[in-house]
């Protein structure tokens, strides 16, 4: 856990902060240290490579580059009494400067395309085309139906546009409120879906999946007609006494019409087919954690990505993230979402991680990390890139920069406001992460 994300903030720290290197060294301004995390009570490892110390800091908080003329996190006073020098920050018009700011932000946003976009070639390989759902329609879960969406639905637009894909009725525009046109019993029927499903998203098995799905074993209960009848995490359920099962839908009504008795269960595990019976308990019930997997049944006729298309949808979830985010911060502002359940510290991205090493799971959350570090970055919030390029934008709005003396007041203002900030949060997972263990 700590180690993937030791990992993944140490990248994205680094093409942050290679952004403003890069920047800096073409308009000729001089570096004088790189750090990846903060080196205020110390530094890991060090090494001066020409004009610049590359370094790694031991707070585990972000990063920086010193840039010689410019007042930051260093807060070197001293060198802002001497004259200006020509490779100096300081001495570089506006826009140099500004393009210099905006530089960490610009790389996380391409690092973050660059690996949405391996993502969807590598490790999703494959989607849904919509067109599946409005033909043979979605199976609908509790919360679905809920917010009046019905299985059978055939999705036609989502918020005035035909999606390409499954994922994309199902991810974070959907749970943000959403406008369905769907298809039901031969007559158009619009659905408005709230902006605050995704409270109860995650409180469920599912929202929606295409009709046909295969149901897969994710667990078995100890003690369970499934461990007895002899289930195992892996076996897909094809049939309940000898009826096919189309979608989860199908076998809960088969468990149910068969409670308290016995059912005969066709299980596909790896090549093997299986016959066996299992009883079921009288809630309807046999003891194992159900997944669902859609993309292998060929009813649904699932194709490869491409690369353009890779990069295509690498691009549109990169967008939703930044979006989402900021529709986030505004749901909070309207007091429609808690500040505290929504806001992570490193401590709280590391239970996300999980605590095994998973390849597909540190790249999509590394990925949706560096677009949201583009987002927190651009905020114009003083000692943060985006409270620099504010700053710039207004100097050359009114032809002249702003005194030293504003720009250190403006600085340690950022920093009163982050650093309490990060504190709280940071208390708050610890506090959370002790709960949870203890209890």
């Amino acid at each position: 856990m700590t180690a993937q994300i030791l990992a993944s903030l140490s990248l994205l720290v680094f093409i942050h902060e290679l952004g403003h290197f890069l920047a800096a060294r073409m308009f000729g301004m001089r570096v004088e240290k790189f750090f990846i995390f903060m080196d205020w009570g110390g530094k890991i490892w060090s090494k001066k490579f020409g004009e610049t110390e590359w370094g790694i800091g031991i707070i585990p908080l972000g990063g920086y580059v010193k840039i010689a003329g410019m007042i930051d996190e260093s807060m070197d006073k001293e060198q802002m009494k001497l004259p200006p020098q020509p490779w100096e920050f300081r001495s570089k018009p506006a826009w140099q400067r500004f393009i210099v700011m905006i530089g960490g932000i610009v790389m996380n946003i391409i690092l973050g395309i660059i690996i949405f976009t391996f993502y969807m070639k590598v490790f999703e390989k494959q989607y849904v085309p919509n067109d599946v759902l409005a033909k043979q329609g979605i199976y609908a879960f509790e919360g679905a139906q809920e917010v009046g969406l019905q299985t059978g639905d055939k999705i036609l637009a989502v918020n005035g546009s035909s999606p390409q894909r499954f994922k994309d009725i199902n991810g974070m525009p959907v749970f943000f409120g959403s406008n369905w046109k769907v298809e039901r019993n031969g007559q158009i029927v619009n659905v408005e879906l709230p902006d605050t499903l995704f409270k109860s998203a995650n409180k469920s098995l599912g929202f929606v999946l295409p009709y046909y799905h295969n149901v897969k074993v994710l667990g078995v209960g100890d003690s369970t007609g499934a461990k007895n009848g002899g289930m195992l995490a892996g076996d897909i359920i094809t049939a309940v006494n000898g009826q096919p099962i189309l979608n989860y839908g199908t076998l809960k009504h088969d468990l149910d019409l068969n409670k308290g008795g016995k059912v005969s269960l066709q299980l596909k595990r790896g090549n093997e087919t299986i016959n066996n019976e299992f009883d079921v308990d009288k809630n309807g019930k046999l003891g194992f954690a159900p997944g669902f997997d859609y993309k292998t049944h060929p009813q649904n006729k699932a194709v490869n990505y491409s690369w353009g298309e890779s990069f295509k949808f690498g691009c549109q979830e990169g967008w939703e993230a930044i979006y989402y985010n900021i529709k986030g911060f505004a749901l909070i502002g309207k007091g429609k979402l808690s500040f505290f359940d929504s806001v992570q510290s490193p401590v709280g991205i590391a239970k996300i991680f999980g605590p095994t090493w998973n390849w597909k799971r540190f790249w999509y959350l590394t990925g949706l990390i560096s677009f949201i570090l583009a987002f927190m970055n651009i905020l114009p919030i003083p000692a943060l890139d985006g409270g620099h390029m504010v700053f710039l934008l207004v100097e050359m709005v009114r032809g002249k920069p702003f005194s030293d003396e504003f720009m250190e007041k403006s600085q340690m203002v950022g920093f009163i406001i982050l650093v309490p900030f990060m504190l709280l949060i940071v208390g708050k997972d610890i506090y959370v992460a002790i709960r949870d263990f203890l209890f």
